[in-house]
């Protein structure tokens, strides 16, 4: 998605040439702009204002808050009327658990639906998770892992689940934005996991994916600081 916002800190107005629907490109550009920082917990949301930002009429802005309110991005308060929800820490924690159990159900159904040649994909986008952990270009790293969940998510053919999952990423994302995040040797522990993902779905094994997975989702949520460190194990008796 293109940045939303300019160099004076506005909300860039929707493309005409964009092909989904205006109601989606409004909700994905102010769940965007949430994320980012944009638009701040307790600030009020003007419906018309959004639309004179967006260049859109009305509906569509009233069509993307009503979905934001369903994730819990926004609220609707007595006598204050619709503002940006406030998402605490614990809450991120607890959203990130969310989407670790339901990322690795995702997984386990790509391991039993998912074709050779998805599955070839996924391979090529770890080449270049590769080569960009080399070259430490997290703007590529990025990219190449919103392609490989989404494959991921499509190759279920779960509509519910590839719904939930996206929202919940909002929530990963704004989780990652506030956070310190990766550090650049934590990139190579991240490569090694996608490989151990996709050997397990050419396996075929829907129980050794799941787990891998979750396992992945679980140590990035540590990794960004969303999620405090397992306790360590104590010694043996």
């Amino acid at each position: 998605m293109a940045a939303a916002k300019t160099a004076r800190g506005r909300i860039v107005p929707l493309a005409e040439e964009d092909t989904l629907s205006l109601g989606e490109r409004a909700y994905r550009r102010l769940r965007e702009s949430i994320v980012q920082g944009m638009l701040p917990a307790g600030r009020k949301i003007s419906e018309r204002s959004l639309a004179v930002e967006l260049g859109i009429s009305a509906q569509p802005v009233r069509e993307a808050l009503r979905r934001l309110e369903q994730d819990g991005m926004v609220v609707t308060l007595p006598r204050r009327g619709t503002v940006v929800a406030e998402v605490g820490p614990a809450q991120l924690g607890e959203l990130g658990r969310i989407r670790a159990a339901l990322e690795g159900v995702a997984t386990a159904l790509a391991a039993e639906r998912m074709d050779a040649a998805s599955v070839a994909t996924l391979a090529a986008i770890v080449k270049r998770m590769q080569a960009g952990t080399e070259a430490r270009d997290t703007d590529a790293l990025d990219e190449a892992n919103e392609e490989f969940h989404a494959l991921i998510h499509r190759a279920t053919g779960n509509l519910f689940l590839m719904r939930s999952l996206g929202s919940l990423r909002a929530y990963d994302n704004l989780g990652r934005h506030r956070a310190v995040g990766s550090t650049p040797r934590d990139l190579p522990k991240a490569l090694a996991e996608h490989r151990s993902i996709v050997a397990a779905l050419k396996k075929r094994d829907p129980a050794l994916a799941e787990a891998r997975m979750r396992q992945h989702i679980l140590r990035s949520l540590v990794t960004n600081g969303v999620l405090p460190p397992p306790p360590r194990k104590g010694r043996a008796p």
